[in-house]
């Protein structure tokens, strides 16, 4: 397994802990993470090199790309915690204030 794919596990497994979601991670010898929690099976697996996304996220036989770990974290938060809801910040600038 390389150090890219340890370093996911461990951050899918802290992520299940901070979540409080009993569940477990392992590596494969492809380079992909298997996340398994409830009756769920997730695998997050590195894309193809011609791809421009990072990451790929295999969920009930369906496959979705994301371009970051924080794709990837909120793909899987949203598979296995289906009553969380996102929190999207909106940044735009304030308006000119007249001096």
């Amino acid at each position: 397994m390389s150090a890219l794919s340890e370093h996911l596990r461990e951050l899918m497994a802290q992520s299940l802990h901070a979540w409080r979601l009993t569940g477990s991670v392992r590596g494969t010898g492809d380079g992909a993470v298997l996340v398994c929690c409830q009756e769920h099976n997730i695998r997050i697996e590195p894309a193809p090199s011609d791809s421009p996304f990072r990451w790929i996220v295999v969920f009930d036989n369906r496959s979705r790309a994301a371009i970051s770990l924080v794709a990837v974290l909120r793909m899987v938060r949203a598979a296995l915690d289906p009553g969380y809801t996102a929190m999207r910040a909106r940044i735009a600038p304030f308006p000119l204030v007249p001096t």
